[in-house]
């Protein structure tokens, strides 16, 4: 596995494993997946990738302030 993030396009890609892909699907708003031919994932692509972690730092903030309980 892979990851690398392209500043200039904001797109963070995780790679799964190396090989050419044969279709993309857009799974969910600005998270593509790229399939082989046999329909395995090869990557996952996460478009404006600062907006979508920033979030997730946001969540993650919250959750840490919430008191856990046993």
């Amino acid at each position: 596995m892979k990851i690398t993030y392209d500043e200039t396009v904001d797109i963070l890609t995780i790679r799964l494993r190396e090989g050419v892909y044969d279709e993309s699907d857009e799974v969910v708003e600005g998270i593509i997946v790229d399939f082989d031919k046999d329909g395995k994932p090869m990557a996952i692509e996460i478009l404006d990738a600062k907006a979508l972690l920033g979030q997730i730092d946001r969540v993650m903030l919250e959750y840490a302030r919430v008191p856990q309980t046993a």
